[in-house]
Formats: C-alpha cells, structure tokens, sequence
C-alpha cells in the first residue's frame, strides 16, 4: 500500500462525485482523482431526471434504496442549503384512482412509515382535492418531505467542492482499459494510465461495461430504457400545483407516468420507459447499432418481453402517441387535454436486468478485493447519492485500512 492511498472513480455522475465528497471528508490526505468521459460532469442521468428529492415511500423496507433514500434525503437537503443549491420541500401526493388501488396505497402507506418517513398523512378524495383541486381520487396520501432541486447544481457544487481539497477530475477522458498489477490497479485513459490503491466504478450507462474491463464478469447487464416527458403548456401548468404520482402497478416493472413540478418553473409530464437504442439513446434518432444489437442479443431482454408484453406494447404506444399518452396522465387528472402537452425533455434509465429477464430493484454494489462496482443505480440514486457516497467510502476506507 503507498504511503499517501490512492483511488480512481471512473464516472463523474453524481454517484461518484458524491463518494468522492465522502471520501475525502473521511480521509483529507486522499489522492483522488475522478475519470469522466464527458465534457462536464453530470450528463447522464444525474441530469436527465424530474429533480425531484424522493423521500423513500416505494421501497421495500429493508433495501439499500429504502434505507439510503431517506437518510440520503435528509443530506441532499442540507447539502442544498449548506452551497447555495435551488431546492424546496413541496410535498407530494400519491393518488389511488379507484377502489382496488386503495388497498394498496394503505400497503404503500404503511412501507413508507417503516421506511422511517415522517409525516405521511392519509387523505379522503375530497382533501386530496384542497392540495390538487384537479386530481380526480377516492384517497391518497400526502409525503411532506418530498421535494425538488437541481441535480445539475448538485454536482457542480461537489465537482468544486472536490477541486478545493486537490481532488483531480480528469473530464472528456474515456477509459480505455483496467487490469490488476500486484495489489493495485492500472487503468488507462487514451493518452496516460492512472495507478490506484482502490478502484470503485460509477460509470451509470456504462457500469457493466467497467466493471467488464476489470476483469469482473457482472451477474447483470445495463439495458437502457428512455424515459420520456412532456411539459403542460405555461397557460395550464395550475393544474398541478407540485408533485402528483400514482399508485405502483405490481403487474407494470416501471413506476407509471406522473406529474411533477421543476425547481426551475414548469411542470411535466411523465416518463414512459421505452427501449432505447443507444445508452445515451435520448430520442428514436440516436441509434447506436453495437449497443443496440448487445442489448437485441441479451436473453434476458427477451424473457424480460415475454413478462411484460402488454406493458411493454403500451409503453411503446405511449412514445409513438401523444393522445394515449394524455390518456394515461388522465387518470390522475382529469381535466387534461392532448393540447395542453408541449414536447419535453427525456433521460435514459441506467436498468440492471438479469439473464432470467428480471430487473434489479434495489441497489446493487459489488464488493471485490480492492474495488467496488455500483451495478445498478437508477432512481431515487440521485437523492440517495450523498448517502450512497458514504456506503462506498465506508467499504473503501475498510479496505484501506488493511
């Protein structure tokens, strides 16, 4: 082991800007340096996301997601406050529609109190409807400590932070390769090869990709699905005053389509999940032929369709149709009208999928001798970023320290 450790992250997306920031705060004499292939740190799905700060209410109790996104919560918001970072504590309210949908929402209800949510209150139709006079509902359940920031000023303001203590970010600088030499780790850019005490990878759309260099054989791959939004016309965004979301249907792998408020003005509308071409496939015009073909290849794809195939038919006739679209946003509010949506932005869901054509649901981290693997990040990574960030640095400063 040096005398001064050293660790290399490959990926500047907020999952590894945050760990950077733990663990430099553990251990100030670190030599850290952060590998991002991008010009800017942040493109991916740290940005190409709804900002909102999820409080913990879907998770089963017990997960790293449960357990992370509500203390990683509670540091997002300090964080926020602490540099200066737009945010603020809306609250959200999730909507049973109808009858069925309300035994689960009570089941929903109950996780998010074993979750250690605070606050979460139950709500007749009719005093959903003082919050969201234009949700249509028979209950729902108000989170307060839900709320909405801006995840790219989350990450500028760590990326400086990690400047000012002699992290160094090496951006627009792909990894080309990673092999072991004796107990440390060489990996190599296109011009210079860094060497590591630890290596801890955070690549996001590329994580399996990574941790392939590495000589690691996952026990999942990455399939990209693009989530799209719409946003309300500014003449209609009263019809949602801050965060409305359905539900969970436990036949549909995907959360459903919802309306949230951004920190920045606006209001939008969704997302579906639907395959994409590319892992940065952000539009049906971004298509990239060996990642695609990879992902067409991948049996797990196709015993993932032969689970889902309504679901995965709908989605994709929510992407080619505005109409359907506004038809399934019409369940929760009903005064909706197709005109009222405007084209909006879309990200791409870094999804974990095993080879049985099951998803990841939860975190997942790969322990290995002097490296960690974060295989499956997507939401609520983000607002458990802080919190994820200090699960890795505890694994990292354990490893250190032998």
């Amino acid at each position: 082991m040096a005398q001064t450790p050293e660790v290399v992250i490959v990926g500047g997306g907020i999952v590894g800007l945050a760990t950077g920031y733990a663990l430099l705060r553990r251990r100030p004499e670190l030599r850290l340096r952060i590998i991002e292939k991008e010009a800017q740190v942040g493109r991916h799905q740290s940005t190409h996301n709804s900002g909102v700060l999820h409080a913990g209410l879907y998770y089963a109790p017990g997960t790293l997601k449960a357990r992370l996104a509500v203390s990683g919560l509670r540091q997002m918001v300090a964080f926020c406050r602490e540099h200066g970072v737009p945010h603020e504590i809306c609250g959200k309210l999730v909507v049973a529609v109808d009858e069925e949908e309300r035994g689960r929402l009570r089941a929903l209800m109950d996780r998010g109190q074993q979750n250690g949510l605070r606050g979460l209150r139950w709500l007749t139709g009719f005093e959903a409807r003082e919050l969201e006079p234009h949700v249509r509902c028979v209950a729902a359940v108000h989170v307060p400590e839900e709320g909405i920031t801006d995840y790219g000023a989350v990450c500028l303001a760590l990326a400086a932070w990690l400047g000012a203590r002699g992290a160094e970010i090496s951006l627009g600088t792909p990894v080309t390769g990673i092999r072991r030499r004796g107990s440390r780790w060489e990996v190599t850019t296109r011009s210079v090869g860094h060497e590591a005490d630890v290596l801890v990878n955070c690549a996001g759309l590329h994580a399996d990709t990574v941790a392939r260099l590495a000589g690691e054989r996952p026990p999942c791959r990455i399939v990209p699905f693009r989530g799209e939004y719409y946003r309300l016309r500014q003449d209609r965004e009263s019809l949602v005053r801050n965060l409305v979301y359905p539900v969970p249907d436990p036949a549909f792998p995907f959360l459903g389509v919802h309306f949230t408020r951004r920190v920045g003005g606006g209001i939008e509308a969704g997302p579906n999940a639907v395959l994409a071409l590319a892992r940065e496939g952000y539009a049906w015009s971004t298509l990239n032929p060996l990642e695609l073909g990879q992902a067409l290849l991948y049996p797990g794809l196709w015993r993932f369709l032969g689970r889902h195939p309504r679901t995965s038919w709908g989605e994709l006739r929510l992407s080619l149709s505005r109409g359907r679209f506004c038809a399934s946003l019409q369940r929760l509010v009903p005064d909706l009208v197709e005109a009222d949506l405007a084209p909006g932005e879309a990200g791409v869901r870094a999804q974990a999928m095993r080879p049985n054509g099951e998803l990841v649901q939860d975190f997942l981290l790969l322990t290995r001798p002097g490296a960690i693997h974060v295989l499956n990040a997507p939401s609520p990574a983000a607002t458990a970023s802080l919190a994820i960030g200090e699960e890795l640095a505890g694994g990292i400063d354990r490893m250190l320290a032998t």
